[in-house]
């Protein structure tokens, strides 16, 4: 199973992960707010991760890591 997580702090909720998931189950979390200030990526399903990390690779901050 794929483990992607967000390193919250580092996000600043750009969104581009959750235009480039092809599972759509990143979204961006309007009830938290990180130290800059913004909406940081979560997944709503880590059991859906397929683990392409499309979304790493689309982050231009290196906020997302993905694990197989």
């Amino acid at each position: 199973m794929a483990k992607m997580t967000v390193n919250q702090d580092r996000c600043k909720g750009c969104g581009l992960c959750v235009e480039v998931c092809p599972k759509k189950i990143i979204s961006l979390d309007k009830s938290v707010l990180n130290a800059k200030g913004y909406h940081p990526a979560v997944v709503s399903d880590m059991g859906q991760c397929i683990g392409c990390a499309m979304c790493a690779l689309m982050c231009p901050d290196c906020a997302i890591t993905v694990e197989k």
